[in-house]
């Protein structure tokens, strides 16, 4: 018989398979099996699986029901290999699912946000337009935040208007289809990014100010700087990048109004 560690290998390696990443769930998986061998048992326990949940004290209890729920789907792998395993009941620990309202961005804080973006100080002469681009190309291209920081210069065909993401949610690829004027901006963009690294290999589309690609960490930091102004609205947390997701004009794509405003804001840049 497989020891549980060798299950959750072959566990882990046919889930990611079929497409998903199991980042928390591989780590915290991990560390119950850890857990498991200490208590030298090599089947699993109910009792042992909520132990296991609950070891952190200081965090909220849908924690606990998250890492509860790791575990009850690699129970119900082992059951298939070892009758003797228990599947930890759904109901275990309960709690309230929550789900945040997102903050619904209006067409005058998306301006708000890109014409801050291209105000930003850059020595550089490229940051304030890096960040320009991507906060738009987000609320207008329905884009999550680290697929269009993956962008590569081979991934933007400006020539047909598409995008190609790569390896995106669930290991898919997608295109995405882009209006001329969303092209424009991306053109302009690519032309001052070539500008700047004056010859240097960079194969990320967005750039920071050494070449390198750009940090999510970085991006997260100006948004928020940025977005600090937005109103309050009532039921829904503070802006994140996720949210340029939910934008009104981003209903159908391309868009066409989103488009020609990000274009406006584009020649604002050509002066500036």
């Amino acid at each position: 018989m497989s020891t549980l560690r060798d299950l959750l290998d072959d566990y882990l390696t046919m889930r990611r398979a079929l497409g998903f990443k199991l980042h928390s769930d591989g780590t915290g998986l991990s560390t119950f099996v850890g857990f498991m061998e200490q208590q030298q048992a090599d089947t699993i326990r109910t009792d042992l699986a909520l132990a296991w949940a609950k070891q952190p004290t200081a965090v909220r209890p849908e924690q606990w029901a998250r890492r509860l729920g790791f575990v009850r789907g690699f129970a119900r792998y082992c059951r298939a290999f070892d009758e003797r395993t228990e599947i930890p009941p759904s109901q275990l620990l309960p709690f309230p699912r929550r789900s945040p309202r997102p903050y619904f961005f209006t067409n005058g804080d998306i301006e708000t946000l890109l014409l801050g973006a291209s105000r930003l100080p850059a020595q550089d002469e490229l940051a304030n337009h890096t960040y320009h681009c991507l906060f738009g190309l987000l609320s207008v291209a329905g884009l999550r935040i680290g697929e269009a920081l993956a962008l590569t210069i081979d991934d933007v065909d400006l020539d047909e208007g598409v995008l190609t993401l790569r390896s995106t949610k669930f290991g898919k690829s997608r295109l995405v289809p882009l209006h001329a004027t969303s092209v424009a901006v991306l053109a302009d963009y690519r032309r001052r990014r070539d500008h700047f690294l004056a010859g240097r290999a960079a194969c990320h589309w967005f750039v920071n100010t050494q070449g390198n690609p750009l940090g999510y960490d970085n991006v997260r930091a100006v948004f928020r700087r940025l977005t600090a102004t937005l109103p309050d609205q009532n039921g829904r947390r503070r802006p994140r990048l996720h949210d340029l997701r939910h934008h009104a004009d981003n209903r159908i794509m391309p868009n066409r109004a989103a488009g020609k405003r990000l274009a406006a804001l584009g020649r604002c840049l050509e002066s500036a």
